[in-house]
């Protein structure tokens, strides 16, 4: 049970545990709401948005995700240093 929860606290503090990863890019679609987004990636990072445009992004400067919405929906995403 102890190994156990080292396991899971190293995998926590390991950036290979990150949400922002080639598996996690691939089940993104267009017209996805934020909330399925957010339930897939967890909390962006940061966003910016006007006119009812959005602009999240989940990761750093090496690796991340970003995702351009409509009101509440994908239009648009990228990503750069997926593993």
């Amino acid at each position: 049970m102890k190994m156990r929860f080292l396991a899971l606290v190293a995998c926590g503090l390991l950036a290979a545990c990150s949400k922002v990863n080639q598996d996690n890019y691939s089940k993104l679609e267009a017209g996805m709401s934020k909330a399925e987004v957010e339930s897939l990636l967890g909390a962006p990072g940061e966003c910016a948005g006007a006119l009812g445009m959005t602009s999240c992004t989940w990761g750093d400067d090496k690796a991340y995700i970003s995702v351009q919405y409509a009101g509440d929906k994908v239009m648009l995403f990228s990503g750069k240093g997926l593993k």
